[in-house]
């Protein structure tokens, strides 16, 4: 669904999100899988986390999940050095854990249980979760950090992508792409927030 470029308060893009989210939520026949995607510096775990009380106050159930909690162990994502761009793309998230542990159980014909976490990046150890049921008309809300071209693309049906905002402290909404990069190259900043549905 993508609608026409339209000016927003920053403050107002998760209620407006929440609200299209809840919309399609109605329609799925599993749990609608959606994911929030952006470069870190436009912190898309901040909207993500900002979707959920909207979707509450609605009554619908939210799974809160962080991709930070499917990374890599340290010895595979930080191989090529820790300022390395491709190591940042390619290396840090555990793409196959997502989708085997979270995203495919959710899905149409999963088992409706999900591992809320898999690996805490910061004890680099396995968190040894349990796996948790899914209630009925639930909302996945992951957030990811430029992973629209791996796991979160293909298996989510609504992607909210985040970009920086250069200068304005602010935020402007405007439908379009997802986070694309170049082998080799840095993401580019440009300064909006675009929902691609």
């Amino acid at each position: 669904m993508t609608s026409a470029p339209r000016p927003i308060a920053a403050d107002r893009v998760a209620d407006e999100v929440a609200a299209i989210v809840d919309r399609a939520a109605a329609a799925c026949p599993h749990v609608l899988r959606v994911a929030v995607d952006g470069h870190p510096a436009a912190g898309p775990d901040a909207l993500a986390d900002a979707l959920v009380d909207p979707l509450r106050l609605v009554g619908r159930p939210v799974l809160r999940v962080g991709s930070g909690w499917f990374l890599r162990p340290a010895s595979v994502r930080l191989e090529r050095g820790q300022t390395d761009p491709d190591a940042f793309y390619d290396d840090r998230l555990d793409v196959a854990a997502l989708r085997r542990e979270v995203l495919d159980p959710l899905g149409p014909g999963g088992s409706g249980a999900y591992l809320p976490s898999l690996w805490d990046p910061s004890t680099d150890r396995a968190t040894r979760s349990s796996y948790v049921p899914a209630p009925p008309n639930a909302v996945l809300i992951v957030d990811g950090r430029c992973c629209s071209g791996t796991a979160c693309r293909s298996t989510s049906p609504c992607t909210c992508g985040c970009r920086p905002v250069r200068g304005s402290g602010g935020a402007r909404s405007r439908p379009g792409g997802r986070c694309r990069r170049t082998r080799g190259t840095r993401p580019r900043s440009t300064p909006r927030i675009e929902p691609t549905w």
